[in-house]
């Protein structure tokens, strides 16, 4: 069987750039997947020392949503509803939204904070002390060279997947 060396050529070429699209993504789903397993941490803090144990499903499924809007208020500066409210056109949440710095961050958060609901701080103190970290590790983060790096292969996927 001939295969003209130009098809071949192209072949190659489209091959190589479909891998190296495919461990972009991977790169970006391990971060997002990161943030999810992490949370669990967040969750489980929860479930031990803010959850009564009389509650309805509803009522829980509240009281998760509302510690998760602490981190979502503590990084971005408003609630999930807030974030849903002022895009509507956009599928998913402010967090499928965030970039590497600000998954890295929140996942920091989401550690901490189970450590503060564990230390009895109130919901209060706990925002407080969040955004304080939170503005303090993206100044960090931004000002970091490979994190750019990171970040600008990141922009450059998201928006070849569009």
């Amino acid at each position: 069987m001939w295969i003209s060396p130009e098809f071949k050529i192209y072949l190659l070429q489209e091959f190589d750039r479909l891998k190296m699209q495919e461990q972009q993504q991977l790169g970006w789903d391990i971060k997002r997947n990161l943030a999810k397993i992490n949370y669990s941490i967040h969750t489980d803090a929860i479930k031990e020392h803010i959850i009564p144990s009389l509650l309805t499903e509803k009522q829980i499924n509240i009281t998760y949503a509302d510690e998760a809007d602490i981190l979502n208020m503590a990084l971005f500066g408003m609630t999930a509803k807030q974030w849903r409210n002022s895009n509507p056109t956009l599928k998913g949440n402010i967090r499928d939204y965030a970039n590497v710095s600000q998954l890295v961050v929140l996942s920091n958060m989401e550690s901490l904070n189970a450590i503060f609901i564990s230390e009895g701080l109130s919901q209060t103190e706990r925002l407080s002390k969040l955004n304080e970290i939170a503005i303090n590790q993206m100044k960090l983060l931004t000002e970091n060279k490979r994190v750019a790096s990171l970040e600008k292969q990141s922009a450059l996927q998201k928006g070849k997947d569009k």
